[in-house]
This record gives C-alpha cells, sequence and structure tokens, in this order.
C-alpha cells in the first residue's frame, strides 16, 4: 500500500511537469522532425507577420488576399491564383511573395516595419503545403484526444500511463530506471516529506 501510495505521490507529478517540455524531443513530436501543425506552428507565424494587412479585420485589410479562415486562403485572388494550394508551391502566392529575393515583391514587406520572415518559418510554411495545408479549427474548438504513448526500450517498467514518459525522457537521456525502493527507503520519504 506505502509502495503505490508513494509511487503516485506529488514528487512524481511534478517530475512530470518538469520533463515534459523536454519529452517532446525525444519522440520527435516537434515541429522540426514531426508533421507541421496548422495551430502550432502556421497560426502563429500568420497571426504575427501577415492578420495586420491579411487577417479578420476587414477594415484593416490591405488586399482581398486574406487568410485568417481557410475560406479567405482557398479563394481564388484578382491575379487568379490562389493564397494556398494544398501539396503545390508553384501555385501557393503566399509561399512565393515570402520566399522571394526581389524586394519589391517579398512578403513581409520592409516599408510596413516587419522584417523578413526567418528561414525556418518559411520552412514551416514550405513543409506544411508540400504536407497538404491541412488547416485546424480554433483549438478550442477541436475536441481533445489521447496522445500515443512514446515507444520504449523497457516495456515492462511502466505501470501508468505517465511512467512511459518518463521512461521515455530517461531513454533518450541515455538513463536507466532506478530500481525500485525498499520499504523502509519509502517510509523515512514519506516521513521527511511531512516534516
Amino acid at each position: 500500500m506505502l509502495k503505490s501510495s508513494f509511487r503516485n505521490s506529488g514528487v512524481r507529478l511534478a517530475l512530470l511537469v518538469c520533463s515534459l517540455g523536454l519529452c517532446a524531443a525525444a519522440w520527435g513530436s516537434d515541429a522540426d522532425t514531426g508533421p507541421v501543425l496548422f495551430n502550432r506552428d502556421i497560426r502563429p507565424i500568420l497571426s504575427d507577420r501577415c492578420y495586420a494587412c491579411h487577417g479578420p479585420d476587414k477594415a484593416n485589410r490591405k488586399t482581398a488576399m486574406h487568410f485568417d479562415s481557410e475560406e479567405g486562403a482557398t479563394t481564388p485572388l484578382a491575379s487568379g491564383g490562389f493564397a494556398f494550394v494544398k501539396g503545390d508551391l508553384a501555385k501557393s502566392v503566399m509561399y512565393q511573395r515570402i520566399s522571394s529575393d526581389d524586394e519589391a515583391f517579398r512578403m513581409p514587406p520592409a516599408y510596413m516595419g516587419y522584417s523578413k520572415l526567418s528561414a525556418r518559418e518559411i520552412d514551416l510554411i514550405k513543409r506544411w503545403i508540400i504536407q497538404g495545408a491541412p488547416w485546424q479549427k480554433h483549438w478550442s474548438l477541436i475536441p481533445p484526444q489521447v496522445a500515443p504513448r512514446p515507444e520504449v526500450v523497457h516495456k515492462q517498467w511502466p505501470r501508468d500511463a505517465i511512467d512511459y514518459y518518463v521512461l521515455a525522457k530517461l531513454e533518450h537521456e541515455g538513463l536507466e530506471p532506478s530500481p525500485e525502493a525498499g520499504r523502509a527507503t519509502l517510509i523515512r520519504r514519506v516521513t521527511l516529506d511531512l516534516i
């Protein structure tokens, strides 16, 4: 009884919270190695760099091209092109503008006070378009889903879902879990926690 109560204590939860940010890199769920997600990777770029002129505020839009919604991003432009064409960089006007070397053609324009998108931001948008430019609703409108557990080598060690994340981080760092503490050690730890 004591072993299971200590195993589920706040100490374990604190370890999980501290390591969750680092765990993502351990099993490739970030944008640099995994799929590019609109809400996590693309929407922040568009919001920071593009929405002032191409965003939801119709009164302040500088052009008919807007990509604050999927409908706006896929509506034909007056020039006949589209802001985003799923899987086709050559036909995606927005990508052509942000990756251009021509100062007069490149977006965002320098005269508006915006700096050029970084190589990483341009690469994220490029990879997103190549992946088919999958649009996502705002995160608050998407029902939560259970994330897949990370793959671990020591499959017999985890007892519950949290253990998989802790073990994945340990294995990523080249560490092995410590052996389970004995009864006397657990009683001492609980006693020191209560002091």
